[in-house]
């Protein structure tokens, strides 16, 4: 178990430093679309268009940061198959933490003594979770169970688009957390895609689990430098943490059978509890200091 939480820590390090390069190209984008320097970026609801994502996605601050986040796709993969998900998700999403931290550098964001405390208790409550945590469940799961998986994560990618583009610009929470239940099904997704261990291309190509991971890792680049944009850095990305833990948590607790060490069982839903509890806070409290950057670049001349 402890080569697999290395695994999951290592992979929550390169998201969160690419959760904040990427918010640096996405934040560029639409500060040049809300001045005019590129008219046409906003929907009628204020949200950005996808050419405004795609003027995002080609700076290089985006591009290194998407690097990163592949990185951390194939490390969180891994700890996929090497823990239970409610804690291999759970740990991979303590990135908020290192957002928050390389935030203050990048993004000139200062923390307040509730954020900080928000992100100890997240921390305190990962490590309840590590020490009440058992042996992994398994890796099968029923083919209907794969269908299923593929049909819900279509609809959850394709509605939570339309319902963000809506929305637009109060959507920033709303797409992180679609971005964060597409992550939590990709998680979902490897852990029971056929023919991984032996590495049979044969029984991955024939698995519908290996196209709603396809389609999770499509829908939730797209949502997340979506929210980026319009939203909190950290208050989107603790939408999206609350997004990739919740679900796929009670999919191996559920299906998979993922469960606590014997006895600690209470102690396994206390710390989940709490850990999801913190990303709220943080994500409460991030929404704050999305206005007050707001308010800041409205005195304040753009730079590129």
């Amino acid at each position: 178990m402890t080569a697999g939480l290395l695994v999951a820590a290592a992979a929550s390090a390169c998201y969160g430093t690419g959760s904040v390069l990427q918010t640096v190209g996405s934040r560029r984008a639409a500060r040049e679309a809300a001045t005019g320097a590129d008219p046409g970026q906003l929907t009628e609801h204020g949200g950005p268009t996808l050419a405004s994502t795609g003027r995002a996605a080609r700076t290089w601050e985006f591009l290194l940061g998407t690097a990163l986040d592949v990185v951390g796709f194939a490390l969180g993969a891994l700890a996929a198959r090497m823990l239970p998900l409610f804690l291999s998700q759970t740990v991979t999403s303590a990135n908020l933490v290192v957002t928050a931290v390389i935030s203050i550098r990048l993004l000139g964001i200062r923390l307040r003594r509730p954020e900080w405390a928000s992100i100890a208790v997240l921390c305190a409550a990962l490590v309840l979770l590590a020490a009440a945590s058992g042996p992994q469940g398994g890796h099968h799961a029923v083919l209907a169970f794969h269908w299923w998986l593929l049909i819900a994560t279509t609809l959850l990618i394709v509605g939570g688009s339309l319902l963000v583009r809506r929305m637009g610009s109060r959507g920033a929470i709303v797409a992180g957390l679609f971005s964060g239940l597409g992550f939590g099904a990709l998680g979902i997704g490897v852990r029971v895609l056929n023919g991984v261990d032996t590495l049979e291309l044969g029984r991955m190509l024939a698995d519908p689990a290996l196209y709603a991971v396809l389609i999770d890792v499509i829908g939730g680049m797209y949502a997340h430098p979506v929210a980026l944009q319009i939203g909190s850095v950290n208050g989107a990305t603790a939408a999206l943490v609350i997004g990739e833990t919740v679900v796929p948590g009670a999919a191996g607790v559920l299906w998979l059978g993922d469960a606590s060490r014997s006895g600690l069982g209470w102690l396994a839903v206390g710390g989940f509890v709490i850990a999801v509890a913190a990303a709220v806070a943080v994500a409460h409290f991030g929404q704050e200091e999305g206005v007050t950057e707001a308010t800041a670049d409205d005195r304040e001349p753009v730079g590129v």
